[in-house]
């Protein structure tokens, strides 16, 4: 472990803030690839990268310090991801929706109307969310992205782009009516 490693953790440890938060820097992306390598989603990637590094930080105290930082830090790492697809597993699996025969011009109206609907609804959220959500569904970028492009918390990020599906939901459910909106409990 290098001096500079060492100095930070002892900063760390005697509860310095500003340490814990250049910690978590140093090691966020290592430990997004480390999670991704596991997990194969990015966004599951992330939140399990976000677990490691909050119990990481709360159980610092508990490192040994005779062992090296960056194989425990992972071996947390490891073990969140395990969690995740423990969980994953246990999820029900999606079935596939039944294919219907549609008229091509039908469909094909029904898809505009469709696209002039999110659109609206899209550009009738507020400002913040409206940026976080298109950064994550039209630019395909992960939280920590959005964070960083948007100069906000992570959480912050998160909590926008989620306000943003649950508004942009209920105003298609408005706009459509319930016959149209079926979809509408899906977040």
């Amino acid at each position: 472990m290098t001096d500079e490693l060492s100095n930070l953790l002892a900063r760390c440890l005697s509860g310095e803030q500003a340490a814990l938060g250049e910690l978590v820097s140093r090691y966020r992306e290592r430990v997004v690839a480390f999670c991704f390598r596991w997990l194969g989603q990015r966004q599951d990637a992330e939140d399990a990268a976000q677990e490691t590094l909050i119990r990481a930080c709360r159980h610092l105290p508990n490192w040994d310090a005779n062992r090296e930082f960056e194989p425990w830090l992972l071996a947390i790492a490891g073990n969140r991801c395990r969690t995740a697809l423990a969980a994953r597993r246990r999820r029900p699996a999606l079935q596939p929706l039944p294919e219907v025969a549609v008229d091509d011009h039908r469909q094909d109206l029904a898809h505009s109307q469709l696209v002039e609907e999110v659109g609206l609804a899209v550009g009738g959220l507020r400002p913040e969310y409206r940026r976080a959500f298109l950064l994550f569904h039209n630019e395909h970028l992960g939280y920590t992205e959005i964070a960083q492009r948007l100069a906000v918390p992570v959480g912050t990020a998160k909590t926008w782009v989620h306000r943003a599906r649950r508004e942009l939901i209920a105003s298609l459910a408005q706009r459509l009516g319930p016959t149209d909106a079926g979809a509408s409990h899906v977040v």
